[in-house]
């Protein structure tokens, strides 16, 4: 055990429980320290900007509160969007996923599987190239232009739809803000298409997509149209319960005219129940 790291954490753990300022003769005796050892690591802690000199000792920063708010915004995606996934599998019949983007990737944080025996395979968890799924599109539309400089051109390429260049995935992620929704067309498996829409936090932040995924000869680029109401209608609903004002729109990114002009909080509602589910299937297909 790094016992440095240990006593580092002891006291940024008391000072986030103290209701004042502590001083340093206070921290030594309450944690059983010594002086010098308490002073190394608050100025340590001080350096690092997660704690500061007041009056009266030291006191943590908001760094604390920024480093716990995505884990905490993830938690509760996953727990409010649970019901919304569940009625938009209902209509679809589909594998629903729920995404957050990390860096070129996006990481599966909860699904809800397809009745079908034919259906998308993945784990809660898992990965999948941003660029060549539609839940990390629709991600990546609505980030800054900072977020392109983690792909490197060539993009990888998994099937021969992929998108291989920074070019054509700047096209992509415009088309997707001037609809609302992207669009996997077999990009990272040859058998496996999707929709996907952003969701929105009540600063209207894209913090999370949700997307439909399923074997190619079911979804059709008919059928994912077909769907794209009801998963953006989807989308829109479960910002509003995670606080975002639907009648609010995306702000427009720098050098990206497309924002905010047509996003999931702005496209016309549709009516779930007018949208049939696609036919059964025989197996399980691999791919998401």
């Amino acid at each position: 055990m790094d016992t440095t790291l240990l006593k580092g954490l002891t006291v940024l753990e008391h000072l986030a429980q103290s209701e004042a300022p502590r001083g340093l003769t206070d921290l030594a005796r309450a944690l059983g320290l010594t002086k010098s050892n308490v002073h190394r690591t608050l100025q340590t802690l001080a350096a690092a900007g997660y704690v500061r000199a007041e009056p009266g000792g030291y006191a943590c920063t908001l760094k604390l509160f920024e480093l716990a708010s995505p884990v905490v915004a993830r938690i509760d995606v996953r727990q409010v969007a649970d019901p919304f996934m569940h009625a938009l599998a209902a209509v679809t019949q589909e594998t629903i996923h729920l995404s957050l983007l990390d860096r070129t990737e996006v990481i599966y944080l909860h699904k809800v599987e397809s009745p079908h025996p034919v259906r998308a395979y993945s784990s809660i968890g898992g990965r999948a190239p941003a660029h060549c799924v539609a839940s990390g599109k629709a991600l990546l539309a609505y980030q800054e232009d900072e977020a392109l400089r983690h792909f490197h051109d060539p993009l990888p390429t998994f099937t021969p739809r992929s998108i291989g260049s920074l070019e054509r995935l700047r096209g992509e992620l415009e088309q997707v803000r001037a609809r609302g929704f992207a669009i996997n067309r077999g990009e990272w498996r040859d058998s496996v298409c999707g929709l996907g829409a952003i969701v929105q936090d009540r600063m209207g932040k894209p913090v999370a997509a949700i997307s439909i995924s399923g074997p190619a000869d079911r979804l059709k680029l008919a059928v994912l149209r077909r769907f794209s109401a009801v998963v953006v209608d989807t989308a829109r609903d479960l910002s509003r319960a995670l606080g975002h004002n639907p009648a609010l729109r995306m702000p427009a990114l720098p050098g990206r005219p497309g924002s905010g002009r047509r996003t999931a909080a702005t496209l016309k509602p549709c009516q779930a129940s007018a949208v049939p589910p696609p036919g059964p299937g025989r197996s399980r297909t691999a791919g998401s």
